[in-house]
């Protein structure tokens, strides 16, 4: 990752995996949409009572550097700029049901996430979601309902220090479902979940945590036999 010059009006496209894929395939993109993102700009850096009047009030922000796009679309884009309704005055928000932190005590054990959308009416619902867990290790995530206009493929994006194996799996759709694995240590592993709105964006968490494993074990004792006499049927000790 690197920084752009901002001297001048640039547009850095590249592709990302997917992109490379289709491109291999068919030699045709067919792109129909687009997104814009504002990730890279920190709105408290807006001055308002700058002394050099209004011109000026938004200096910082327009001489930011501007990151390079990268492909992993889990690490871009994540504040998507959207076109709301003429005279609605609240921003989207993500919330999901259930919410807050989501424990699972056995292996297989699942819990079932479902997205919705307030504040903008039938916001996500043809490109859905996108969610992912931090640690597939400790909880499996797979999609309960598919979105309508976006493909449900799993896909796992590379995280900085995760090395060849990657920890992350990132699936798109409605709602999702996540099951725990074995937790075969003897503390509570944990993951946070991430779901974004891919067409209004904004994003919500919801922790998993798995208790450790209970093995159910079968203890076997030796019992010594002395002095048995065959003609009784009694056991002297």
């Amino acid at each position: 990752m690197a920084y752009l010059d901002n001297s001048t009006v640039t547009v850095d496209a590249i592709l990302t995996k997917k992109g490379r894929e289709i491109l291999a395939r068919s030699g045709q993109l067919n792109i129909t949409r687009f997104a814009l993102a504002d990730d890279e700009v920190d709105y408290d850096l807006y001055n308002p009572t700058h002394t050099l009047g209004s011109n000026y009030y938004g200096a910082v922000i327009e001489n930011m550097p501007i990151l390079e796009a990268v492909p992993d679309q889990s690490q871009m884009m994540r504040f998507k700029l959207i076109t709301l309704p003429k005279g609605q005055e609240n921003i989207p928000v993500i919330q999901i049901l259930p919410s807050g932190t989501q424990t699972l005590t056995s292996v297989g054990q699942s819990v079932v996430l479902n997205p919705t959308t307030v504040n903008s009416a039938n916001s996500n619902v043809a490109l859905g979601y996108t969610a992912t867990i931090s640690d597939q290790t400790v909880a499996d995530i797979e999609v309960v309902v598919a979105a309508p206009s976006a493909g449900a493929q799993a896909t796992t994006p590379s995280f900085i220090g995760e090395g060849s194996l990657p920890q992350s799996k990132t699936v798109t759709g409605i709602s999702f479902r996540v099951t725990a694995k074995q937790n075969s240590t003897n503390v509570n592993k944990s993951a946070v979940v991430t779901i974004f709105g891919n067409e209004t964006g904004g994003f919500e968490t919801v922790s998993i945590i798995v208790v450790p494993t209970v093995l159910e074990t079968l203890q076997v004792v030796n019992v010594q036999q002395v002095g048995i006499n065959p003609n009784s049927g009694f056991q002297t000790v």
